[in-house]
């Protein structure tokens, strides 16, 4: 058996090809953050406020806004740290922490829009027993169940990831610590490790995906039964800001994790857009497009910061 000296720290090599532009990038992405901190904040405060918006839907939409506030603070805060100048290393614990969180977060925000689709699903093609399936009781375990298949999601991913030996090359190709820049940096046999966690994330998304469609076929030849345009018109407004979050998620994470090998630029632009840019986007998706907020938020005390 040969010696080594295991790993205590791990370097971020950040964003490649971006010399030079550290200033710009740290004022762009402090923007990003801080919009995403207080648009997800007055989202979450303003659904707990005000009584009108005490529904399943928006008990959903204060869940997503409580993860949009964490998920971006799993690898921002680092990122913009050594942007400043500050030291690029992070210690091992710290960088299992940042691939825990990510996954944790990510998986429960798979789950979460699962869940979603299914309330709209209730909602518009069981419309007189909505209430009864989707009770206080069921929007709670649900909600739970997301949380809690998220922390299992990332929990495994992180052991089969960390319980290999690193004693080599410790520096990552990345803003933040992730499996496909992690994994390589392991002096043992990956092959097992990486094709379950591959097959890990892979069947989460791609189930969780499928559930979402299934889902929203349902809803799409409901919603063409309906004989007036007007309330087509307005089914289809119920379920649109929906969609494009899913988009807006999913695009990401299939081509990191589902797609061909690309270089580490884009991969690294990818998981800027799914880490900060989408995060930030929620706010103004579930806003511009949702009547019940804009009333509510005009008639809110917290109201000039939707104004500013």
């Amino acid at each position: 058996m040969q010696n080594y000296t295991s790993v205590t720290e791990f370097t971020l090599l950040g964003i490649p090809n971006t010399q030079g532009l550290e200033n710009m990038l740290f004022v762009l992405f402090l923007a990003f953050y801080l919009f995403t901190l207080l648009g997800n904040l007055l989202i979450f405060l303003t659904i707990l406020v005000s009584s009108n918006l005490h529904t399943p839907m928006y008990f959903f939409l204060g869940n997503l806004s409580v993860f949009d506030i964490f998920f971006p603070s799993v690898s921002s805060p680092k990122m913009m740290l050594y942007l400043m100048g500050q030291s690029r290393t992070i210690s091992y614990q710290g960088c299992a922490c940042q691939l825990f969180f990510y996954h944790f977060l990510g998986g429960t925000e798979c789950f979460l829009y699962t869940v979603m689709a299914y309330d709209r699903f209730v909602a518009i093609c069981h419309p007189l027993r909505y209430t009864i399936i989707m009770s206080p009781r069921v929007c709670t375990g649900l909600t739970l169940g997301t949380w809690l298949g998220g922390c299992l999601h990332g929990s495994i991913l992180t052991f089969l990831v960390f319980k290999l030996p690193y004693c080599g090359p410790n520096e990552v190709d990345n803003f933040f610590c992730d499996i496909p820049v992690v994994l390589p940096l392991a002096c043992a046999d990956t092959s097992l490790a990486q094709t379950v966690s591959f097959t890990n994330v892979d069947v989460v998304t791609l189930t969780c995906f499928f559930l979402i469609l299934t889902s929203y076929g349902h809803i799409v030849l409901s919603i063409l039964k309906i004989r007036t345009s007007a309330g087509r018109r307005r089914a289809f407004a119920t379920c649109s800001a929906h969609l494009i979050s899913i988009f807006l998620f999913y695009g990401p994470v299939m081509l990191i994790y589902l797609g061909p090998a690309s270089s580490p630029w884009l991969d690294s632009v990818i998981q800027l857009l799914n880490n900060i840019v989408t995060p930030s986007l929620n706010p103004l998706i579930y806003t511009l497009r949702n009547k019940d907020v804009k009333l509510t938020l005009r008639k809110s005390p917290l109201n000039y910061l939707y104004k500013e």
